[in-house]
């Protein structure tokens, strides 16, 4: 139901390195994530800002599109290029092509931190960040600056 109010929990960093939790409306949420990232607060930003909030998987641009009640293609492709570029979102590519997917606190403008793999589900198709980080790797002589490691299968919902 699109009239409940959506209550969720988002840390705050404080001064000296402490969290404070707050229970927040998710339009304060995605104004508080903007205002952290340092990107103006518009309303079509904060709408697509909350479609990837809803999300627990990684999204395509089909799926970003039929969720938003109107937009300019331009202006989306501009949103989701400064999302990325401010660490706010991260690109999920697979052999259908590319997906976005809310990136985790400790990303920022001069820096993605996604050492971990993304699943791709061959029988619902959807995309998933998963936990188990790769950071081991040793590769004498090369400078690692971003990882894509991809999955291809099926997932534990579709599994059972």
């Amino acid at each position: 139901n699109k009239t409940k109010i959506k209550m969720i929990f988002f840390i705050v960093l404080q001064q000296h390195c402490k969290y404070k939790l707050f229970i927040l409306k998710s339009q304060q949420c995605c104004i508080i994530m903007l205002e952290k990232k340092q990107i103006r607060k518009t309303p079509f930003r904060q709408e697509v800002l909350k479609l990837f909030k809803a999300s627990k998987n990684a999204i395509s641009l089909k799926e970003i599109e039929r969720n938003l009640t109107s937009f300019d293609r331009i202006t989306l492709y501009r949103t989701l290029k400064l999302f990325i570029e401010k660490g706010l979102i991260h690109e999920v590519l697979h052999s259908s092509g590319k997906k976005y997917a809310l990136c985790k606190e400790q990303c920022d403008e001069h820096q993605h931190q996604h050492n971990h793999l993304h699943f791709h589900c061959s029988s619902c198709k959807e995309s998933f960040c998963l936990k188990t980080h790769i950071q081991d790797l040793n590769l004498t002589g090369y400078i690692i600056e971003q990882t894509d490691l991809s999955v291809h299968g099926v997932c534990k919902k579709c599994n059972n």
